[in-house]
């Protein structure tokens, strides 16, 4: 597996809580892995810190880079990024990362298109250029007729097919969802976490996942457990 995104020795603390002690994690090109643990375990911390949102207080993330912050990173990578001055994060974020929350945070007053074409156009591309693109996410996830429609139209599995593709529209590296399907039914929990896997696979970004529900987690093809901010378990699967 060549590594695309790694943590090394991280650490992170909160007042007198201890979110993140020493924890190393490493994950791969299509790669797909779940976090999870209890409430206050530290896995929505070690997503947020993997994803240039919270600093480290310790340790190192690395995009493509080597456990040096001397060492040279390879074309097309940055190294170490946690050191980062925060304008090149926001911009790494917006061009190398795809985020989906459980609320998906769609703009209630724009249209589907441009909620997926946004990030984009924060990157300078022109409007119309961007929905153009935008667009041809929509018959892969299903939302083929919706391009118009605004969030209160749609439904919550519409809007999380929404979210995913706003995600993948800028060809991410790395797609990090939080609890994704948290506020979700059932059946279309399960319609929308196999649309998200499969579709950051085929576009050849990895997916970091937190969530609480085992079901969801074994879609993914590895599943961290996370106790009292250190690594409690691993599992990986011969499938995702």
């Amino acid at each position: 597996m060549n590594t695309i995104l790694a943590g090394h020795g991280l650490v992170k603390t909160f007042g007198t809580t201890h979110a993140l002690v020493g924890v190393d994690i490493a994950v791969g090109e299509r790669d797909s892995l779940a976090i999870m643990g209890p409430s206050g375990s530290g896995k929505s911390t070690l997503l947020h810190v993997l994803a240039g949102i919270v600093r480290p207080d310790e340790g190192q993330v690395l995009l493509r880079g080597e456990r040096d912050e001397r060492a040279v990173p390879p074309p097309g990578g940055l190294g170490r990024i946690d050191d980062l001055g925060e304008n090149r994060l926001s911009a790494l974020r917006r061009s190398r990362f795809g985020f989906v929350f459980q609320s998906g945070q769609l703009l209630p007053e724009l249209p589907a298109e441009e909620n997926v074409a946004l990030p984009l156009m924060l990157e300078g591309a022109p409007r119309r250029e961007a929905v153009r693109r935008a667009r041809r996410w929509f018959a892969p996830l299903g939302l083929e007729g919706l391009e118009k429609r605004r969030p209160g139209q749609l439904s919550g599995g519409q809007a999380q097919r929404v979210a995913i593709a706003r995600a993948l529209v800028v060809e991410p590296e790395v797609v990090f969802a939080d609890e994704p399907t948290g506020a979700l039914d059932q059946t279309t929990s399960t319609e929308v976490v196999q649309l998200l896997t499969f579709a950051t696979r085929e576009s050849g970004a990895a997916l970091v996942m937190v969530t609480h529900d085992p079901d969801i987690a074994a879609h993914c093809a590895r599943i961290l457990q996370v106790r009292d901010g250190r690594v409690h378990s691993y599992e990986q699967f011969t499938t995702a």
